[in-house]
């Protein structure tokens, strides 16, 4: 049975691409405060940069603040980006930003929510409640999931720097459990761009996992200076999501075409070392 980063890994391949467009309709940036408006500013973005994105996105937050609707035009979003997929004939897979983290119990409703009713790919997981509360999402190896390790907002250190034992800060704990869970590999890990240390370290850690990691555009992380710590040595291993530097750019295409050649370049060069 394929896995989740084996689609993942054949539509890098297929757009030689790492980038990873995420669908956040900020209000503000909508025609209207509704709906219909976030729907509408959505596929703009999916037709206009599908044939650059390795993966898509979306933020739930920005969803469900309108409601029981917003909830519906998630579902929509999902099914344009199968469509752009079937026309491409290459899976984009859709990642739900969610954060999710829960008890067993109620982990099970959130990964039928997520992969049955949207029909997403991927989700984000808080790993703090344990081992069980991540189960649920990874039972399908086509299925996947991003565990919070290191992520790019300030405030992460308060809780994923205290040191286990002593020894090692919580995000490379984190991290080493994430690999043990990624007996399907379907397991992947939050990494910020904004942590280049941290992003160091964990990749020794773990040379294998995939990363997402956040941070490059609005944050201000340096691409180049990110991608040299981060990438696995076959040039792979991290997906990078980027919303508001190609959503807000006069024309959202050339935006990700030159972000994603940006990428390709720094690929590129790390291979040859």
């Amino acid at each position: 049975m394929e896995s989740f980063f084996s689609f993942l890994e054949k539509r890098v391949d297929d757009v030689s691409s790492l980038l990873c467009v995420g669908l956040d309709p900020h209000i503000s940036d909508l025609d209207s405060p509704t709906a219909a408006s976030a729907l509408k500013f959505c596929l703009s973005l999916v037709k206009q940069t599908a044939r650059y994105a390795s993966a898509y996105k979306p933020n739930a937050a920005f969803f469900e603040v309108f409601g029981a609707e917003g909830w519906n035009v998630l579902k929509e979003v999902v099914s344009g980006v199968k469509e752009e997929s079937q026309k491409q004939g290459s899976t984009i897979p859709v990642v739900l930003d969610a954060k999710r983290g829960d008890i067993a119990s109620t982990a099970e409703a959130y990964a039928q929510s997520a992969f049955e009713s949207l029909g997403v790919d991927g989700i984000t997981l808080s790993p703090y409640l344990g081992k069980d509360s991540i189960e649920p999402f990874i039972k399908n190896s086509e299925k996947g999931v991003f565990i919070l390790c290191k992520t790019s907002n300030v405030g992460s250190g308060d809780l994923q720097d205290v040191l286990v034992n002593g020894s090692e800060p919580m995000y490379l704990h984190v991290a080493k459990l994430a690999e043990a869970w990624n007996v399907k590999n379907n397991v992947g890990i939050v990494v910020g761009a904004t942590h280049l240390d941290a992003m160091k370290k964990i990749r020794e850690a773990v040379p294998n996992l995939w990363f997402l990691t956040p941070g490059v555009g609005t944050q201000g992380a340096d691409l180049e200076s990110a991608m040299k710590v981060g990438l696995r040595k076959d040039g792979k291993g991290m997906l990078i999501p980027v919303s508001r530097a190609i959503s807000r750019a006069s024309n959202p295409a050339q935006a990700a075409a030159d972000l994603r050649d940006e990428m390709l370049g720094y690929r590129m060069a790390s291979t040859l070392k």
